[in-house]
């Protein structure tokens, strides 16, 4: 079963609200640039992984399971909480 994207929101909600995520932390290509194809993805999944941001890998593997649509809807809908 695919992550449902109003429940993926609260995750980035919640990854945003990190002191120092402001601006999308190591996912900042992803969640603030819209740069949703799976290359851009694991691009910030291999980044996070590197510098010890658990929580930002934890969402870039919930994102590689999800459809590019869902992705996008779930970082707009983020935006609005």
């Amino acid at each position: 079963m695919r992550p449902t994207a109003p429940d993926v929101a609260k995750q980035i909600a919640a990854y945003y609200a990190k002191p120092g995520n402001g601006a999308g932390g190591h996912c900042h290509i992803v969640l603030d640039d819209e740069n949703s194809r799976d290359a851009d993805v694991q691009w910030c999944l291999e980044r996070c992984e590197q510098e010890g941001d658990a929580d930002g890998a934890s969402l870039m593997r919930t994102f590689l399971g999800m459809k590019r649509t869902a992705r996008l809807k779930a970082i707009r809908l983020a935006w609005e909480m």
